[in-house]
């Protein structure tokens, strides 16, 4: 890699895919407003958002086109039954209680003394809404696992719910990747987002177990600007507009009719070095990124949401933006016009022990911290594997970000009052 003294092991992906879109592409402000989310962290926590999705006057689930909070807590579920009544009865608890947790309430009754049942685990008595949403999706493995169709679903299973390709670089952790069910939370309060997946975790007992957990935060800057992420770079400059959510987030027609006004979540746990990365200097960071550091700007132009001109070149005659370079192998102009729409989380877990560093060559620790990468599409065939299949084995990014886990997950439609999240499935 040019201009990197060290030596690194092949890392699988960007920390930021989709930060800059295509040329002419709308800038956050357009889809999920910078503005909006700093107006939401500042003054949300006593806010509650609609969970029903006649109360949003929409068909889908909360917390996709929602502003994002400040904080996440994601949870991938594996089902430990094989009674498909068993399923059903979990997703109207899951849909009742996630109501009232919108609402501030606990998920269900207030143990009273000496009460011999299990209740509301009561750790977020007091605390207010904090823009509290919820969404649940189905992994394929929901579907057909183990070659066994356990809930007479498999016929249902959406074309575009894939099994994940393998990815150039990808090292992923079978403890940290797939599951049968994801349940999201966020929150502009981490203990709102972890309460409420507590509480399904709860009542989910002998139905389902959690598989693997990631907490993540966002923060937003006072003056409403773009977020930025570990790596010191505004993360989310360009997502779709939401006039263009029909088109790239929402699944159509071409969906069973339970998917409807649904999505297609991928989420990857994306750990970055980050040790190695801070002793990069920074004109070589921006070149990894294809932006300023500094003003989020795309390299040649001047301000964040400027349009990334991928013809300039220096005085050289090499490309003002790397042929290699995050950015423009991003880019939905370079890429058949595919498009996401990114919700990302940085994540910290703290640090443990790697491989040899250098210098001098020696067991060291390290960060286990990155980006818990959210995005959803109509299809991720034509959204994220398209884009990313490319980017896997071309990014320069990837010589300091490894994706270690995640999934697939399709998320249907909104419930409405009465409704439970996936109702249309079993009918």
């Amino acid at each position: 890699m040019s201009g990197c003294p060290f030596h690194f092991s092949r890392r699988g992906f960007l920390s930021a895919l989709g930060i800059a879109a295509a040329a002419g592409g709308a800038g956050l402000g357009a889809g999920i407003g910078a503005t909006a989310v700093a107006d939401a962290v500042s003054g949300g926590h006593g806010k509650a958002e609609p969970f029903y999705a006649a109360q949003q006057g929409a068909a889908h689930q909360g917390g996709i086109a929602t502003p994002p909070q400040s904080h996440t807590y994601f949870a991938a579920f594996d089902l430990v039954t094989d009674k498909r009544d068993d399923v059903i009865a979990l997703l109207k608890k899951w849909t009742e209680s996630s109501a009232r947790m919108a609402k501030g309430m606990p998920a269900d009754a207030i143990a009273p003394e000496n009460a011999a049942d299990t209740h509301d685990s009561g750790d977020a008595l007091g605390l207010p809404p904090s823009r509290l949403t919820i969404n649940i999706g189905f992994g394929p493995t929901f579907f057909v696992k183990d070659g066994k169709d356990r809930y007479g679903l498999a016929s249902r299973r959406p074309e575009a719910l894939v099994d994940m390709p393998a990815f150039s670089g990808d090292q992923l952790v079978p403890e940290h990747t797939g599951g049968d069910m994801s349940v999201q939370a966020c929150a502009d309060d981490p203990q709102v987002a972890f309460h409420a997946v507590r509480q399904l975790a709860r009542l989910a007992d002998y139905t389902a177990q959690i598989r693997w957990t990631q907490a993540g935060f966002a923060s937003s800057p006072p003056d409403g600007g773009t977020p930025r992420n570990l790596m010191g770079f505004k993360d989310g400059t360009v997502n779709p507009a939401r006039p263009d959510y029909d088109k790239v987030v929402w699944a159509g027609r071409e969906a069973p009719d339970w998917m409807q006004g649904g999505t297609y979540l991928v989420a990857r746990r994306i750990r970055i070095a980050l040790e190695h990365w801070d002793k990069m200097k920074v004109p070589f960071q921006e070149q990894v990124f294809g932006r300023q550091k500094l003003s989020g700007a795309p390299l040649g132009g001047k301000k964040e949401f400027d349009i990334a001109d991928f013809n300039a070149t220096d005085a050289d005659g090499n490309s003002v933006i790397a042929e290699n370079s995050h950015m423009r192998l991003a880019a939905a102009v370079n890429n058949d016009g595919a498009q996401i729409l990114r919700r990302a989380y940085s994540y910290n877990n703290g640090v443990n022990v790697t491989a040899e560093r250098w210098p001098p060559w020696r067991e060291g620790m390290e960060y286990d911290a990155g980006l818990l990468f959210l995005c959803y599409q109509r299809d991720p065939r034509t959204g994220f594997i398209k884009i990313f299949d490319k980017m896997s084995k071309f990014d320069i990014m990837n010589q300091f970000v490894t994706h270690v886990g995640g999934g697939l997950f399709a998320l249907p439609r909104g419930a409405r009052q009465g409704e439970f999240i996936g109702q249309g499935l079993f009918v």
